[in-house]
This record gives C-alpha cells, sequence and structure tokens, in this order.
C-alpha cells in the first residue's frame, strides 16, 4: 500500500511540475521573443531512491521532472512600423547590459530611445554594439521628445539588415548579435532575457551573417490552443492522482483500526 502512495505522489510532482511550466507558458504567449518551456522525465528510479532519501543523483526533494527550453520553434513576427523595434530573422540573441553593468540576451527586440540617447529596452537595459559599448545616439542629435524630453527634429534612425545603426544618415555602432553553442547553459532570468553559463560558448555573429528585420517583432513561440489542452488534461490527471493517495490513505486508515482493535 505504501508503494501505491508512493507512485502516487512521484506521478503527482510531475504533472505539478507539468501545471506551472504550462501555466507560465500560457502567461507569457503575448511576450515578444519568449520561448516555451517543456518539461522531460529523470530517472524514476532515481527520483523514487531520492524520495526514500537514499544516495543518488538527485536530492530528496527534487521532482522527477525537469524542464528545458523549445529554441527550435522559432515565433512568427509582426510589422510594426517602429523603427526602433528589431527581429532577429535566424538564430542569435540581442545583448544587453544594466545599469550595474551586467550582461543579457534576448531575442526581445522592442527598445526605445532613453532622454540621454541611448537605445535601450523597457525596463532600461541598454543595448550593445559590436564594439561591447552601448548604442548611443550622440549629443548634437536632436531626439523626439516622446517620453518628456523637449521635442525637437527627429532622429530618422535606420538599421540595416547586418546591424549598422544610422541616424540621420550618420554611422553611430552596429548593433551586436551573438549565438551560442550550449543553449542548455542559458538560464532565464526573466520572461525573455537569459544569464550565460560560462560553458555557453557565446561567440559573436559575424556581420555577414546577421539579418536584422527593422520594425519588426518576433512573438513568442507558444501554441496557446496546445497549452490550454495540455492544462486541462494535467488538471484531470493530478485530481486522479489524488483520489488514488485519498482512497489509499483511507483503506490504509481502516487497517491501522483494525489492528488496534484486534489488538485490545
Amino acid at each position: 500500500m505504501l508503494k501505491e502512495l508512493h507512485t502516487a505522489s512521484l506521478g503527482m510532482l510531475n504533472t505539478q511540475t507539468r501545471l506551472e511550466v504550462t501555466a507560465n507558458n500560457i502567461a507569457n504567449a503575448d511576450t515578444k521573443g519568449y520561448k516555451r518551456a517543456s518539461v522531460f522525465e529523470r530517472n524514476l528510479i532515481d527520483s523514487k531512491a531520492s524520495l526514500f532519501n537514499h544516495p543518488g543523483k538527485l536530492e530528496q526533494d527534487d521532482p522527477p521532472v525537469g524542464s528545458y527550453i523549445d529554441w527550435s520553434t522559432r515565433g512568427g513576427y509582426h510589422h510594426t512600423d517602429n523603427p526602433l523595434d528589431l527581429a532577429i530573422d535566424g538564430s542569435g540573441f540581442f545583448v544587453t547590459r544594466n545599469a550595474s553593468g551586467d550582461k543579457f540576451l534576448t531575442r526581445d527586440g522592442s527598445f526605445k530611445l532613453t532622454p540621454d540617447g541611448f537605445i535601450a529596452t523597457y525596463d532600461g537595459k541598454y543595448l550593445m554594439g559590436t564594439d561591447d559599448d552601448a548604442i548611443r545616439i550622440p549629443d548634437y542629435m536632436n531626439i523626439d521628445g516622446s517620453d518628456g524630453t523637449t521635442k525637437k527634429t527627429a532622429v530618422n534612425i535606420v538599421v540595416s539588415a547586418t546591424g549598422d545603426v544610422l541616424a540621420n544618415d550618420v554611422a553611430i555602432g552596429t548593433v551586436q548579435i551573438v549565438d551560442c553553442e550550449n543553449y542548455s547553459q542559458l538560464t532565464r532570468i526573466e520572461r525573455q532575457s537569459f544569464i550565460a553559463d560560462v560553458d555557453a560558448g557565446v561567440k559573436q555573429v559575424a556581420e555577414d551573417m546577421v539579418n536584422i528585420k527593422q520594425g519588426w517583432l518576433e512573438n513568442s513561440n507558444v501554441d496557446i490552443i496546445t497549452e490550454m489542452v495540455t492544462m486541462i488534461e494535467l488538471q484531470r490527471a493530478f485530481e486522479a492522482g489524488s483520489k488514488v493517495i485519498q482512497t489509499n490513505d483511507n483503506t490504509l486508515e481502516r487497517s491501522i483500526s483494525t489492528s488496534r482493535f484486534g489488538y485490545y
């Protein structure tokens, strides 16, 4: 009977993780550049050994499943007419940097101009150029005051397919695009931003291999219908596992009561 309880509990741990991953995918179906997460099953024997606190590859509290990111399926693209919306046609990532100097990789190419002329993400990370410095419109060029600055002559920003950035026909830098040899060494720290482990093998993509679409954004690769169907199936599986545990618990309770009655 204890065996059935442990088997059911392992199944519910599996289902719970799948539910969490699926719910997160649904929540980010409209997030630009988001890559859906999937779930893989670890070795069931190792998982059960961990549950019994036996030595093994997993920690005792680790669930019998893990998640990975679906890099193979690319999201579609949609046109925005915004010159600071960029999409990578192919593999690779934009490189951004926060005020502390930490670098991040992202497929989300929705950028804006800051009041001091930097091209940045909407949460304030600077877009990096191939010179490993933030791309910035020089002081002698005027910026459209859409975010509170004084409205002057608007800057005409053009980003070529190879990433060259021109403002009012003046070259100011080249967008840095990088790719990784080992995608499994990327850790998602936000919905669409990643940090790379030292073993990720991050390398700058050669300019002639870069293909950037200005005025476009990459959609999430989440299929909302598939995720909703999966969610319903998982909820039913979780309920079934809960009923198995409840049934075995009731049976065990009756057995204990019977044993006590017979003893006395």
